[in-house]
Parts: C-alpha cells; structure tokens; sequence
C-alpha cells in the first residue's frame, strides 16, 4: 500500500490522512502515541506501508519528520515482516 504524502504539510492533516487511509477507529486524533497504538495493536497493517512525497511534511514539520522516522525505525523492527518505508 501507498500513502501519498503531497501537499502534507501540518500534523492534524498527516494524522487525518493516516485516519482515512489506513482506517483508524473514530477515537483516533492528532497524537504519534495513538498512531503507534493503531498501527500495532488496533488495525491490521498491510504487509508494506509506503509513504512517498513527504519532502514536504519534513520541510514544515521538521521535529514530527524525525518522530515519524523513529517510529518506521520501531515498526520494522517490531512488526517484521511487515514493513513501513519512507519512498
């Protein structure tokens, strides 16, 4: 699966995008804990997650960038064979 990351350039509208595509619960906000909550124990993930044109998202959110990449980091490690990549 591929999560197309354009035009991404706030956190609220990352996390709202992550809602619709990988189809979070209604409870699910603007918060990195809920999405690790989600992606490992609440939704079933596809086997690979994509993120493509997030250049953007990392220009205006530099600190979140980092907080995501940590947590692809964590996912790859802990959910293997399953896998999330930035592309």
């Amino acid at each position: 699966m591929t999560i197309d990351l354009t035009g991404i350039t706030t956190k609220a509208d990352l996390h709202q995008l992550f809602k619709t595509e990988l189809q979070f619960p209604d409870w699910y906000g603007v918060s990195w804990d809920a999405f690790w909550d989600c992606i490992v124990a609440v939704v079933e993930m596809p086997e690979q997650l994509t993120l493509t044109h997030w250049d953007e998202f990392a220009r205006q959110c530099p600190r979140d960038m980092e907080i995501l990449r940590l947590i692809v980091q964590d996912y790859n490690q802990t959910k293997a064979p399953k896998s999330m990549r930035l592309g």
